[in-house]
């Protein structure tokens, strides 16, 4: 019987084998042969000393941190969640970086969209101070220090802000989807620095744009630089897979549209390319006669008299024709009335495309009285607006899972509740933020939160009731998906996984109970899930099997029994639930459940019987 391992997902494994699949003949006994390697890529590998590349104190340790595998879990708290049997959403609490590890193999490729606000490096803000040793007791520490900030003065000011974020995204690209978009608010401090790690990560070939949104906050003072009003948002793609979806028109956006016919109201545009690459040497296969009303060859002219173009080819053009597209109309030429061919564009079912200046979403002051009358008081300084992560969401996703790993006050949590009450959209949100403690003068510990992972959680319970109260007419709004699980980042519950160093003797010695005495079961069961890969919003359903308690995950997909005195009826039990017709994939004990070596080694021998392959101990 295999014993489960205990790690997340060795990602520097999983490139090398990713790099045998694609290159098979660049591997000799097992290994990469790196001049075989260089040979097969030929031109495209810089061999020289001088080369282009954005570097900086400390990145080396971040590509190696990003590597590192944990053993770490999450430990579900059904106490502060919300409709925990029913929701597909979750809210974790705990470093990013050690979240986003544990998160690899539940989620890899699974997220179809991110959404992050890191923390702008202006001077004053947390800087998150990663540990190579032990990240989980470092971040157990972290929380019950005063918040850090990076000062300008430090001579490392841009370099421990590039320390922080590198890891971070390039954990998350790993958990987008091949169409997955990532969008990241960032401001001038370090827009630039931020674009080079990302074209590094993500490949600059995927950069989709840089959203410039005006805020409605001026910040600066003084004459020696401009006054601030905007906020940049990056954006980039898994892949070239990652497409944009169109946005609705508005009614000042319809105006345009001002001619209308028995298909409805539509707007022309001449058939003749007008502005850059006009010309019949640009597109030649775009010159062609076409007949006008009167039965004459009709050539595309420039102003000047120059051989124009069509915005067509001329087999689109007569497709055009057929599905009642183009339109002539007489317009003055040089003094004379002439023939002109028009396309026609309808209004209805038209999107459209979104561009890189954002400056109808609403600024930050409303986001901040947004969330002070939902709160009841100055609870979180400086919020995003919920129609700014709506729109990145509209554009980028038609349902999935949404991630935020700088959640803060959960914007991004309400913005998913808010699109799916109005669009029906069938996104699921992620929600991971550090528990920063509310400082003692603030109205936030004022007013009972301890920290900003209660801030956030409150306002998800608020927002939710009032999204279904504002919508309690609309159809089948009941469905609405308000709740969340909440999970907490925790060393491991089990001793073998996660040894005390200092006292390892003893440790050694309390191996007969392998599960650590602060822990539940269910603690257990979640870590099993998380070590699988198995979604952590799949349904659980507690059963008892020959008299023991035992956890059926996906509905019968993963069966885990934790229990002591394990007897072959509890296998032979197991083996009835799978020819009965339940999809049994997966089984796992704990390794010293079983009354004696005997049983144990029947156990395995029977669950092969029944076709059960994959059964493992913990």
């Amino acid at each position: 019987m295999e014993i489960l391992d205990g790690k997340t997902m060795d990602l520097v494994q999983q490139n090398i084998d990713e790099l045998k699949k694609l290159f098979p003949e660049a591997i000799t006994e097992g290994k990469i042969d790196f001049d075989r390697l260089r040979l097969l890529l030929g031109d495209e590998v810089e061999t020289g000393k001088e080369r282009y590349e954005f570097t900086w104190p400390g990145k080396s340790d971040c590509i190696r941190l990003a590597q590192q595998q944990s053993t770490g879990t999450l430990r579900p708290d059904k106490e502060t969640s919300k409709d925990w049997d029913t929701t597909q959403n979750l809210y974790i609490e705990g470093d990013n970086l050690e979240v986003l590890r544990i998160l690899q193999k539940s989620y890899h490729r699974k997220v179809k969209m991110i959404y992050i606000d890191p923390p702008y490096n202006t001077g004053g803000d947390f800087i998150y101070k990663d540990d190579f040793k032990d990240n989980i007791k470092h971040y157990k520490e972290m929380t019950e220090q005063s918040l850090m900030a990076n000062p300008s003065t430090s001579g490392r000011y841009h370099s421990d802000w590039l320390n922080m974020m590198y890891p971070r995204l390039r954990l998350a690209k790993n958990l987008l989807r091949e169409d997955g978009i990532i969008f990241i608010s960032i401001n001038d401090n370090e827009a630039d620095n931020l674009k080079k790690i990302c074209n590094e990560i993500f490949g600059e070939e995927n950069f989709k744009g840089q959203i410039t949104r005006a805020t409605g906050t001026p910040t600066g003072q003084g004459t020696d630089r401009l006054v601030n009003e905007l906020d940049y948002i990056l954006v980039y793609s898994k892949s070239n897979l990652g497409i944009f979806s169109g946005l609705p028109f508005s009614q000042e956006d319809e105006k345009i549209y001002n001619e209308i016919d028995k298909k409805g109201r539509y707007l022309t545009r001449p058939l003749r390319k007008t502005g850059g690459e006009d010309r019949l040497e640009d597109r030649p296969s775009m010159y062609f006669a076409i007949k006008n009303p009167d039965g004459k060859d009709v050539y595309p002219v420039g102003p000047s008299g120059y051989k124009s173009r069509w915005r067509c080819s001329e087999s689109r053009y007569h497709q055009l024709v057929e599905e009642g597209l183009i339109e002539w109309k007489k317009a003055v030429d040089n003094g004379k009335e002439k023939w002109k061919p028009y396309q026609k564009f309808y209004l209805d079912g038209r999107l459209k495309q979104p561009s890189n200046l954002w400056t109808k979403i609403e600024g930050n002051k409303k986001a901040t009285i947004e969330v002070r009358d939902l709160l009841k008081g100055n609870i979180f300084d400086f919020p995003k607006p919920v129609e700014l992560i709506k729109q990145c969401i509209k554009i980028s996703s038609d349902g999935g899972i949404i991630l935020d790993f700088f959640s803060g006050s959960s914007t991004t949590a309400h913005a998913v509740m808010q699109l799916n009450s109005e669009d029906a959209a069938q996104c699921h949100f992620i929600m991971v933020q550090l528990p920063e403690t509310c400082g003692e003068d603030t109205d936030a510990a004022k007013a009972g939160y301890q920290n900003i992972c209660e801030i956030g959680k409150e306002r998800i319970r608020r927002a939710g009731e009032k999204i279904k109260e504002e919508n309690k007419d609309k159809e089948e709004i009941e469905n609405l998906d308000i709740g969340f699980r909440v999970f907490k980042l925790d060393t491991s519950n089990l001793k073998a996984w996660d040894p005390e160093v200092e006292e390892l003797e003893n440790t050694l010695k309390g191996f007969v109970d392998s599960i650590k005495e602060d822990r539940t079961p269910k603690d257990m069961l979640f870590e099993i899930m998380l070590k699988y890969g198995i979604d952590l919003t799949m349904p659980v359903d507690e059963i008892e099997i020959s008299g023991k308690k035992a956890y059926s995950v996906g509905l019968g997909y993963l069966i885990v029994c934790l229990e002591d005195g394990l007897t072959l009826d509890v296998i032979e039990a197991i083996g009835a639930m799978k020819q009965a017709g339940q999809e049994i994939a997966r089984v796992v004990f704990r390794d010293s459940g079983f009354d004696d070596d005997n049983v144990k080694t029947n156990a395995v021998q029977l669950l092969k019987k029944f076709g059960i392959e994959d059964f493992r101990a913990i």
